[in-house]
């Protein structure tokens, strides 16, 4: 453990956020196995729904710096053209 005031406090801001980044990585993370079952399930209707929110979930983690704008483009795509097969 740190012994300089400064870095206990360190510690503490570090604990606090890593314990909030991964809720809500989790999060992500659960509302797209969300879409996947809906579109496995082969349920238009939430598919659809559950799209919206997956995407949403995934740019937050951008702004919150989860993960890369890249990372999130590129998973946003490949949610996108499983619904285009479900739809088609």
């Amino acid at each position: 453990m740190a012994n300089i005031k400064s870095a206990i406090k360190r510690a503490k801001t570090n604990e606090d956020r890593r314990i909030r980044n991964a809720a809500q990585k989790s999060a992500m993370r659960t509302d797209v196995k969300k879409f996947i079952t809906a579109i496995d399930q082969k349920d238009k209707e939430q598919a659809t729904t559950l799209f919206k929110v997956a995407s949403r979930s995934l740019d937050k983690a951008v702004t919150k710096g989860l993960i890369h704008k890249n990372a999130a483009a590129r998973k946003k795509s490949r949610l996108v053209k499983k619904l285009q097969l479900l739809e088609a």
